[in-house]
């Protein structure tokens, strides 16, 4: 039984506390979190999978159909986002009223990884952005010519953005904290996955 449902256009709402109490009662549900793998890193409902939202409509064999579907963001905003763009495929949709904030908020259990990695856009974003207005600058008030380093970040972030591969990113993927950890376990070496989203 659903508990706490209300109806906002054609999807259900569901509180995070009747969230709770109806998972507790054994009630059947696929958690699913549209924010970005890091958000989802440093704390998410139990349960839940990770599906960014950029990803939901290319990724829908990955949501099974036999249980309804509870979507989760940090407010709800994204989830009604991932709503509106599912709501053609499914009839089960739920969306978590203000999402992953709303559910810490009501002090229920969590989990986050201990730690995480700046991904690997954020690492680009950090050196491109202040190496474009380094250039900037210089050009504006030492010599025209700084522009070139401005253009030449700009041009390569296009080409990035345009074809999904950016020389940037891979050379910061092999430095040391970007790359995976080793682990020893019961005498073996496992090497942990590296997210570069």
């Amino acid at each position: 039984m659903l508990l706490g449902l209300g109806i906002i256009t054609s999807v259900q709402t569901i509180d995070a506390t009747h969230l709770r109490m109806a998972l507790d009662e054994g009630a059947r549900y696929q958690l699913v979190d549209v924010r970005s793998p890091q958000e989802y890193a440093t704390g998410h409902v139990p349960r839940a999978i990770n599906l960014p939202l950029e990803q939901v409509e290319a990724r829908l064999d990955d949501v099974h159909r036999q249980d309804p579907l509870v979507l989760i963001c940090q407010s709800g905003q994204r989830a009604q986002m991932a709503c509106n763009l599912l709501e053609h495929y499914r009839d089960d949709l739920i969306l978590l009223e203000g999402g992953t904030g709303a559910w810490i908020n009501s002090d229920l259990p969590v989990i986050a990884a201990t730690s995480t990695r700046l991904r690997i856009i954020r690492q680009v974003q950090l050196i491109a952005g202040p190496l474009i207005l380094i250039g900037s600058i210089l050009a504006a008030t030492v010599d025209v010519k700084w522009a070139i380093l401005s253009g030449f970040i700009g041009a390569g972030l296009t080409f990035a953005g345009a074809t999904g591969h950016c020389g940037m990113a891979l050379l910061l993927g092999k430095l040391p904290w970007n790359r995976a950890r080793q682990a020893e376990c019961a005498g073996e070496t496992t090497t942990g996955a590296t997210r570069w989203e």
